[in-house]
């Protein structure tokens, strides 16, 4: 396995791996989603690749963002000073999810942890999700006195239904496994330790399909959706600005931290 800064990258006959190595707790940020990018886009010149897996070590498949990390609060505050800069930081990771969204083969993800907030946009960006009652499902973001992103608001309702994405949405509540497969949000559900297994099969699968076909299938299925992710992302992004610079964010990103329930005041 090749990898970069923070993926190692695989070719398994016709099926391509890729594998986010930021364990525990698989934090993202744009450069993390920036070579996730690159490499679906590499596996989309490449003609011998069918499919890919996208997999991640350590305990979480992705935590979404670190908002308490250092270096991610230093980058914000740079932005926020720089006249000149006309796109922050989640803007710029926008514009790389977006590609993402743009790749043309088929994606499983291998679920065998958390997919919490961005994390779980990156989850739901692959055609298909292979997980475990081990792995829970949270777009936090209300939670956290924020607003959703990485395209949820288009992806989520497509998967579960709107009435559900609604009920994710606003609860901010972890759903299992299982619950996920109930509701349309994966498609399978093994043990913890056969997760990846499981997902390279099913993309082995995919793979023995014609080249030609699955792409113009897929190219079908999907048609408009990064354009929607797009439009999604642009609007996302302007509500998490506005709020970010509320005291409620302020004190869910810290009640988040000191695990327990905020005391927001709408302010």
């Amino acid at each position: 396995m090749s990898t970069t800064k923070d993926i190692g990258v695989e070719k398994i006959g016709h099926v391509g791996l890729i594998e986010i190595g930021k364990p525990p707790l698989n934090f993202f940020d744009i450069s993390l989603i920036n070579q996730i990018a690159d490499a679906l886009e590499e596996f989309d010149r490449d003609i011998e690749i069918r499919s890919s897996v996208l997999a991640a070590q350590g305990r979480a498949f992705c935590a979404g963002a670190n908002f308490n990390d250092p270096a991610r609060q230093e980058q914000e505050a740079r932005a926020k000073a720089d006249p000149a800069s006309s796109l922050g930081p989640i803007a710029h990771l926008y514009v790389q999810a977006v590609r993402i969204f743009r790749n043309q083969k088929p994606i499983v993800a291998a679920v065998h942890g958390a997919a919490i907030g961005g994390g779980l946009g990156l989850a739901v960006s692959a055609d298909f999700r292979v997980t475990c009652p081990e792995a829970r499902f949270a777009a936090n973001f209300t939670k956290l006195g924020f607003h959703p992103g990485f395209g949820l608001t288009v992806t989520l309702p497509e998967l579960v239904g709107k009435n559900n994405a609604e009920l994710i949405f606003y609860t901010s509540r972890r759903v299992t496994g299982e619950e996920a497969c109930r509701m349309g949000l994966a498609n399978e559900c093994v043990p913890q330790d056969q997760v990846r297994e499981r997902a390279m099969r099913l993309a082995q699968e995919i793979a023995e399909c014609s080249p030609l076909g699955l792409v113009s299938t897929r190219a079908t299925m999907r048609a408009g959706l990064a354009d929607r992710v797009l439009a999604a992302t642009n609007h996302e992004l302007a509500e998490q600005t506005r709020l970010r610079a509320t005291e409620d964010f302020k004190e869910g990103v810290k009640a988040t931290e000191e695990r327990r329930i905020a005391n927001f005041r709408g302010r």
